[in-house]
């Protein structure tokens, strides 16, 4: 699997192993473990998943160096400020049983909580975010559900390195997008295969057909060939496999252009960054 060069001078797995909604303690350890020995190498999760303890276990349990797994997490929308990050930080690396995240994000730009002072708390939480890299304990430094105007409001000392959104041939902010990889932000896209609801599309269906591929690995791809990380995420040791199998075939441009054809209008399944109720 080719690796992606941070600006940090990190380097990041192209395809990392998704762990949103993977809340029951034992699935999760033995899904990020079965991924681990099947040869993922980048781990997603999220304080707001609930699942961190359970991938510090499998982590521990897989035997695999700590320094050969790419392992982010998200501060949850309920810290904001120095003070506030710092705890939730080292609550985090108690529960996954390192000393170290390679990659930490702002989960969301704009708590329902903070949302009429969400620029000032951004700010003093990335600063925060920052001590936290200059003592070593944060390898990579990026955010969630950023927009562009969210971005441009964000003061950083180190700059922003990745930003994951979600991203599927239904809904691509392809504003967003450019506008990150000009200022050298790495793109992840979560719920790459759009939760499961395009994989019946008759168009991506004919299209896995011509590849004699999934479904999921032509959305996988579809992500790769647009320099995007994918996190895709399963419980079944089957997809977990099949979606790691991706690298024996190229789709070609003129079905690009046709993937990015599907992109809607109502094409999102999350929340709006600016809008969300929680």
């Amino acid at each position: 699997m080719k690796q992606i060069k941070l600006r940090e001078n990190v380097f990041i797995p192209e395809i990392g192993f998704g762990t949103w909604k993977l809340e029951d303690q034992e699935l999760a350890k033995n899904s990020v473990l079965f991924a681990l020995q099947l040869g993922y190498r980048h781990i997603d999760t999220a304080m707001s998943y609930g699942n961190e303890e359970a991938i510090g276990q499998a982590i521990k349990e897989s035997g695999i160096p700590r320094s050969e797994i790419f392992l982010t997490t998200k501060l949850s929308n309920d810290f904001r400020g120095r003070d506030a990050t710092f705890r939730a930080f080292e609550q985090s690396l108690q529960r996954l049983q390192t000393d170290y995240v390679d990659l930490f994000l702002i989960h969301w730009p704009s708590p329902k909580k903070y949302r009429d002072h969400y620029k000032e708390l951004n700010n003093e939480t990335y600063k925060a975010m920052e001590e936290l890299y200059f003592l070593g304990k944060i390898k990579a430094l990026g955010v969630s559900n950023f927009l562009i105007h969210h971005l441009e409001e964000l003061s950083t000392q180190v700059p922003v390195s990745v930003n994951q959104i979600e991203f599927h041939p239904y809904f691509t902010d392809w504003e967003t997008i450019e506008y990150c990889q000009k200022h050298n932000m790495t793109i992840e896209a979560y719920s790459p295969l759009g939760r499961g609801q395009i994989l019946k599309d008759p168009v991506i269906i004919k299209m896995a057909e011509k590849y004699q591929k999934s479904t999921a690995q032509i959305c996988i791809k579809y992500a790769l060939q647009n320099n995007i990380v994918p996190l895709p995420k399963s419980q079944t040791t089957k997809r977990i496999q099949e979606n790691l199998n991706v690298f024996d075939f190229e789709i070609s441009e003129e079905d690009i252009q046709i993937l990015k054809s599907l992109n809607k209008d109502d094409g999102k399944i999350g929340s709006h960054p600016d809008y969300a109720d929680f």
